[in-house]
């Protein structure tokens, strides 16, 4: 029997059509969910916006080590990442439950985000802060990784709002799954921005910190304009 030498196959390196166009679907596809997920991020951090509570938790632990401040800045985060997701998730039932359309979540968000908005717009309010009888009062906490710093600082009414009007639109699994990556990436934020507080007062100095506020309000600002013309158009359409 004569012995048959094992033929070498020839493997051809240059992209066949079909998996060029599938690579490039591909690459879209990857490109399109992250453009996605910044716009979700941005929208969420421009309203949670942590530099305007950095004054409040470096009054309120002034008088503590630096590990008490890391570790206040880490539950702030987590307790803001929790509390979002909830109304993220748990969202479409509030609404259902409360037999609010999806038409009026959005106009009653975009409402709080414009107002919020303003308030970090305005020099003279410097953005959020607390009242003189809640800050007295938080004085005399140990923890103050939820309140005040996670709620309402971090995650107060415009964030929850901005994650309400959210959750109110047909979502799939995939934003979701966005959605979820967004609150995570803000919440890091939030905890990088509180855990170096002390540097970044000192490079941006009061000034530094206004403008950073007022550009963070006119984005909270449009997007609420945003939110208020997605709820009033369907409604116009309909007549």
């Amino acid at each position: 029997m004569p012995f048959a030498a094992p033929t070498c196959r020839r493997f051809n390196t240059t992209p066949q059509p079909n998996s060029y166009n599938y690579i490039t679907t591909l690459d879209t596809t990857i490109i399109n969910l992250l453009s996605l997920t910044f716009g979700y991020f941005i929208a969420i951090f421009a309203i949670m916006n942590p530099i305007t509570a950095m004054p409040v938790f470096l009054v309120l632990t002034e008088n503590n080590t630096e590990d008490h401040r890391r570790r206040m800045a880490n539950k702030a985060a987590i307790f803001t990442f929790f509390i979002l997701v909830s109304f993220l998730y748990a969202g479409t039932y509030i609404i259902n439950f409360f037999a609010i359309s999806l038409e009026g979540i959005r106009i009653a968000g975009g409402l709080m985000i414009i107002s919020w908005a303003f308030s970090l717009l305005n020099p003279k309010e410097g953005g959020r802060k607390l009242s003189a009888e809640d800050e007295d009062d938080a004085r005399d906490k140990a923890d103050i990784s939820f309140s005040p710093m996670a709620m309402p600082l971090l995650s107060g009414p415009g964030s929850i709002a901005v994650v309400l009007s959210f959750a109110s639109q047909e979502l799939s699994v995939t934003n979701y799954i966005l959605l979820t990556a967004a609150i995570s990436l803000c919440s890091l934020g939030a905890f990088v921005v509180l855990r170096i507080a002390p540097q970044i007062v000192r490079i941006l100095g009061k000034t530094g910190m206004a403008g950073f506020t007022r550009m963070m309000g006119f984005i909270a600002l449009a997007i609420g304009v945003q939110f208020i013309i997605n709820g009033i158009t369907p409604i116009l359409a309909a007549h």
